[in-house]
């Protein structure tokens, strides 16, 4: 019997797990950038930790390995920043990325109150794609260093609004058989 892939907040024990596949995920990119310094490949477990009792960070798990995990603050503007949404190799293109996406926004608009999200990509990031199909628009690029564009993305935050009770008394068919 197969394993689903569940997705929630993450733990500080998982800490490790989410270095790894942050190390492993972002090979690609700094290959395709020649810069095998950029942060993702520097960050120390500590500044994750941190990371991790700062902000929201939401993992994907297939039992008990993580293989997917995206990270989000808020400011005082009500601005989310999303940032290293991560898929392991093997699972690429199955939708997880998405549903990680997701979830960090509800987390973020619910627990943090996100008026906004914004995220940043590389002008060649293979994302552009997922974050467009997810609302995100551009509103700027810029030049990063000699060797990539980096692309801003947006997109306001849906508030989730309660039904409205229905006022007590007849109905409408009610109403009707009555007149």
């Amino acid at each position: 019997m197969g394993t689903s892939v569940t997705i929630s907040a993450a733990t500080d024990q998982e800490a490790e797990q989410i270095l790894k596949l942050q190390y492993l995920c972002y090979q690609q990119e700094a290959a395709l950038h020649d810069d095998y310094g950029i942060e993702p490949l520097t960050q120390t477990l500590q500044a994750l930790r941190a990371e991790l009792g700062e902000g929201c960070v939401v993992v994907a798990r297939l039992g008990e390995e993580v293989v997917g995990s995206v990270r989000g603050t808020v400011g005082e503007d009500g601005t989310a920043r999303i940032a290293k949404l991560i898929v392991h190799p093997r699972l690429r293109r199955h939708g997880l990325g998405g549903r990680l996406l997701d979830a960090v926004e509800r987390q973020l608009a619910d627990e943090h109150a996100a008026l906004r999200y914004r995220l940043f990509a590389g002008q060649r990031d293979g994302n552009l794609r997922l974050y467009r199909s997810h609302g995100y628009a551009s509103v700027a690029t810029e030049e990063s260093g000699s060797r990539r564009g980096v692309v801003t993305l947006e997109k306001d935050a849906v508030r989730q609004v309660a039904p409205v009770a229905a006022p007590a008394g007849p109905g409408v068919g009610e109403l009707a058989a009555q007149a």
